[in-house]
């Protein structure tokens, strides 16, 4: 049978009990829960050491390069036991934590070398926020099961170190790490470099996090309330919820396209103009879909199985203002790598509406998924041409999650956890 590079949910399973047979003395794979719909949530753990580290893949259904990183480090561990010796921890691997998204999510392969951005959005789904499983509602909502059966992990486990693993369409590697680890920041540029990789110089991610440019948030002390990104907010997350624990969460970014430009600090010349401009870019792609989708993401015009698409779609095209306007607030960057990510921005949300709109649409609304069709497909393109989109080979991405992974484990080891 031919091997994924992105596995599928199934995949990862048989990987994974490919691997504990083949070393049975070290990996061992046990179910810890189970998704809405009821699929199971394995976790692959390696080792037999006091303390913990977990990795979390598959939080965003649109990114399945952190399975296969997942099972990659595993794999090193079963080879190479060595590895994990010296870091006196077991080290476990929650191999998917949204099975039902990737479900959904899952059907494009990249063929490399030369994989196809229009073809990749043809399969695009990433859940509205509210089905994110690393998102905790504040009370009195009930977390999804899979994010309980997270949290139940962490706690019981109280890992020196979470990584979660994630993968970017397009732009730059960068880390989101809740406390500084000295060494950890330059160990990751250095990784990037090696792999040439660009480093994201500001990520657009976490505007209220502390920015150790290039290419690396830290959260901020005291950091919990007010934040500014209405994408998805950290105080209530399962990023945030084991610093209890003295947990040291690493969100670890790599991306599938590189678009060198992110990395680029020349100074812009009339940043505010700029930022202007790339508000009119989303804006003004966001109305064109509004027109032509009308109201048929109402409720009732959509089949109830590819009812998240629709929620996911509407969901961006209603928070599109909110995010200029998060924008408008934060002092521009003044450099041109700045502007690269945020124009990145700018152009993937109404993609990723345009996409899942496309497949929601499919069975009722044939000359709109056609229209819709036209601009993916012409998106796609602009995008290619404007930031000139370089394709990271899938093992370059694993490499890149999983020397980070071990790079910061040793330092967070080595200082006693």
């Amino acid at each position: 049978m031919r091997t994924s590079l992105y596995p599928a949910v199934d995949e990862l399973e048989r990987r994974a009990r490919t691997l504990a047979r083949a070393a049975p003395g070290l990996l061992r794979l046990s179910r810890v829960g189970e998704s809405r719909a009821g699929r199971p949530l394995w976790l692959l753990s390696a080792g037999h050491g006091d303390r913990h580290v977990l990795s979390v893949a598959g939080a965003h259904a649109n990114e399945p390069v952190g399975g296969a990183s997942a099972l990659r480090l595993a794999a090193l561990f079963a080879r190479r036991p060595g590895v994990l010796e010296p870091l006196g921890c077991t080290w476990h691997f929650l191999l998917c934590l949204d099975p039902d998204g990737a479900h959904l999510a899952h059907g494009w392969q990249p063929e490399e070398p030369e994989p196809c951005l229009t073809e990749c959005h043809r399969y695009f789904y990433r859940p509205a926020f509210a089905r994110q499983p690393e998102s905790l509602p504040v009370p009195p909502g009930k977390p999804l099961p899979e994010s309980t059966a997270l949290v139940r992990l962490l706690d019981e486990l109280r890992p020196v170190a979470q990584f979660t693993l994630h993968g970017i369409e397009f732009g730059g590697a960068f880390v989101m790490m809740t406390r500084e680890v000295p060494g950890a920041a330059e160990a990751f540029r250095r990784t990037a470099a090696q792999l040439r990789v660009p480093v994201d110089r500001h990520p657009v991610d976490g505007p209220d996090w502390r920015l150790d440019a290039p290419g690396v948030l830290v959260l901020p002390d005291g950091h919990g309330e007010g934040e500014r990104d209405p994408s998805g907010f950290v105080a209530e997350s399962t990023w945030f919820h084991p610093r209890r624990h003295g947990t040291l969460t690493t969100l670890i970014e790599t991306p599938a396209w590189a678009v060198p430009s992110v990395s680029d600090a020349r100074p812009v010349t009339d940043p505010d103009r700029e930022a202007a401009r790339l508000g009119e870019v989303l804006l003004g792609r966001i109305e064109e879909l509004a027109t032509v989708l009308g109201t048929r993401l109402d409720d009732g015009a959509v089949p109830a199985e590819l009812a998240p698409l629709r929620d996911a779609a509407r969901e961006l095209l209603d928070v599109s203002p909110s995010i200029v306007e998060c924008w408008a607030a934060e002092e521009p960057g003044g450099f041109h790598g700045h502007f690269a990510t945020r124009g990145i921005s700018a152009r993937r949300i109404p993609l990723r509406v345009a996409a899942m709109a496309s497949r929601a649409l499919a069975r009722t609304e044939p000359r709109t998924v056609e229209i819709l069709d036209d601009l993916v497909r012409e998106w796609s393109q602009e995008l290619e041409k404007t930031y000139d989109l370089r394709w990271v080979p899938v093992a370059t991405q694993t490499a890149l999650h999983v020397r980070t992974m071990l790079n910061t484990a040793r330092l967070v080891c080595a200082g006693g956890g």
